[in-house]
């Protein structure tokens, strides 16, 4: 049985939220035009012919390249590339994710590597060209079906880690919970300011703290690998309907429930039966009974400080780019505002 609000708190079905940008539309990446032309001389040598289109992924918050690339001769690939100078942490990511998707099990709708190389200072990774767009929100149900399907695969794969992705010595939810996720503690302590928070929730801090310090020790206990970073803008939809699951460069040991849980912060917004659909779904069969009250109480409070600690930093020259986008602070208030008005509606606050 899957994990259910304590009796008497299960929260209605919210009105809808949008977003405050179409997460589609968020990122600010360079064009291919900007790139070094010893990086692009690279890559058409890898894809055999000079490339004859780039359209950029507008989706996601990091200034790293990322791009559908088509060559003369027809052949396609979806290339990111980060400045080793300036975006190190970037192509840090971008090898790992590499990594990882070559060794995630053969069944599971996830683009596949193709190359890497570096070419002046830069690092780019090749992945396969799929076809597919970034589901809308509101959240259409059978599109939102679909995504939980095809989460219900990934959760049936990594139930029991492979041994090569757990080679790839891989954190666990749990040190990550208490490393960057955990922030109400923080704000109770006083060694954080306390985000803007809605009427219902000011006086909840305490209970705030209880939740979240739960997580870690949850955590802990899980036995598969998760995600780490399950979110709309990191699925895509093909033309038959089929879910894929990308950037995979936070994969983690942990419960699946804690990425179901914020996949399902946009289906709250959506007006969608989240408490339901949370129960139900296959990554719950062995949650606590708190657990998603434990997890959206983590997330508000991760969300809600990260967007109150201002505009993110302006890039330093020569980088044509920032280094996130100017809509996160816009995404981590919306998503923070939806995850406390969920365990809000949960809890009975009033």
């Amino acid at each position: 049985m899957g994990a259910r609000a304590p009796a008497g708190q299960h929260g209605g079905v919210p009105a809808i939220s949008p977003p405050p940008v179409p997460y589609h539309a968020t990122a600010v990446r360079p064009d291919w035009s900007a790139l070094p032309a010893g990086l692009r001389d690279a890559v058409a040598a890898r894809l055999g012919a000079p490339v004859a289109s780039a359209r950029t992924a507008g989706a996601g918050f990091t200034g790293g390249f990322a791009a559908l690339l088509t060559a003369a001769d027809g052949g396609r690939v979806f290339v990111k590339a980060a400045d080793l100078t300036h975006q190190r942490h970037l192509a840090d990511w971008y090898a790992r994710e590499a990594a990882v998707l070559a060794r995630l099990p053969a069944c599971l709708p996830v683009p596949r590597p193709h190359w890497a190389l570096t070419a002046s200072g830069w690092y780019a990774l090749g992945l396969d060209a799929l076809d597919g767009r970034t589901p809308r929100l509101p959240w259409d149900p059978a599109e939102l079906d679909a995504v939980l399907a095809g989460y219900a695969e990934l959760v049936a794969a990594l139930a029991e880690p492979p041994a090569d992705l757990v080679a790839l010595g891989l954190p666990h939810l749990a040190e990550l919970a208490r490393d960057d996720i955990l922030w109400w503690g923080e704000v109770a302590a006083g060694r954080e300011p306390a985000p803007p928070m809605p009427a219902e929730a000011r006086d909840r801090l305490p209970e705030l703290v209880a939740l979240e310090s739960r997580l870690p020790g949850y955590a802990a206990a899980g036995r598969g690998l998760v995600h780490g970073d399950l979110r709309v803008d990191n699925v895509l939809l093909d033309a038959g309907g089929r879910a894929w699951f990308c950037d995979w460069n936070w994969l983690c040991h942990g419960p699946a429930w804690f990425d179901l849980a914020g996949l399902l912060i946009t289906g709250y917004a959506s007006g969608r039966p989240v408490d339901a659909i949370f129960a139900g779904h296959p990554a719950t069969a062995d949650a606590p009974p708190d657990a998603l009250d434990v997890t959206l109480a983590a997330l508000a409070g991760y969300y809600l400080t990260s967007a109150a600690a201002g505009p993110p930093p302006a890039p330093p020259a020569p980088v044509p780019v920032p280094a996130v986008s100017p809509h996160l602070r816009a995404h981590q208030r919306f998503s923070g505002e939806q995850a406390l008005g969920w365990l809000a509606a949960r809890r009975g606050w009033s």
